[in-house]
């Protein structure tokens, strides 16, 4: 019996879904890229890219009924995975040259502009890994990551009120003003960096997501 998990990287129009793909067959995922609702929905876990602005991304998953998807998926405990404004368009809003737009709500928090001397954040840099990650498992706070972003998220604002729930795990990195850089959230866990772009690290990164489906 094959224990090779199945991925659907989600191709909504946003997202640089070839690179996706490569990097999870590297880990050995069985690899599809594809909008197909069925196969979305079945898939062990189901990755989305994004790439450019948020409201263009949140229109192109909506058109493609990625919105539908992504909730389904996560009401029954199904792995989802976002990258970079496959990440951002999880918070609740988006603020862009001064337009705001609704995210998909999965947590609460406000996408805006990163708060530095030089943006975009273009290049590699390093994160505050959360305690007891499984995420970044066998990567340590000076591991090296590839980012590429004009906004982010500078404020947290989810906790676990209930003590027998397991509090999200944010992992931060600064430029200029710490943001966001991963969350792990139950059955949702999102990158702002590129892991398909990171080499060995973002390799690593995507075998330990594998793992946990």
């Amino acid at each position: 019996m094959s224990t090779t998990k199945k991925v659907v990287v989600f191709d909504y129009g946003f997202g640089n879904v070839r690179s996706a793909e490569r990097a999870l067959a590297r880990v050995g995922a069985d690899v599809e890229i594809t909008r197909d609702y069925d196969k979305a929905m079945n898939a062990d876990g189901l990755l989305v890219p994004g790439v450019g602005a948020f409201a263009a991304c949140m229109q192109g998953l909506k058109e493609a009924r990625g919105d539908w998807i992504v909730d389904r998926r996560l009401s029954g405990g199904r792995p989802v995975m976002g990258i970079c404004v496959g990440m951002q368009i999880l918070f609740a809003r988006g603020i862009e040259h001064g337009v705001e737009t609704e995210g998909l709500d999965e947590w609460p928090g406000t996408v805006g502009p990163l708060e530095a001397d030089v943006v975009p954040h273009m290049g590699w840099n390093t994160v505050d890994i959360a305690p007891g990650s499984q995420l970044f498992a066998g990567l340590d706070d000076g591991t090296r990551f590839y980012f590429v972003h004009s906004y982010a998220v500078h404020d947290w604002q989810l906790e676990a009120h209930n003590p027998a729930m397991q509090a999200p795990k944010v992992t931060w990195a600064t430029h200029g003003k710490p943001f966001v850089a991963a969350v792990e959230n139950g059955a949702l866990w999102a990158t702002q960096f590129h892991p398909e772009k990171s080499g060995d690290a973002g390799a690593q990164l995507l075998n330990n997501w594998i793992g946990t489906l």
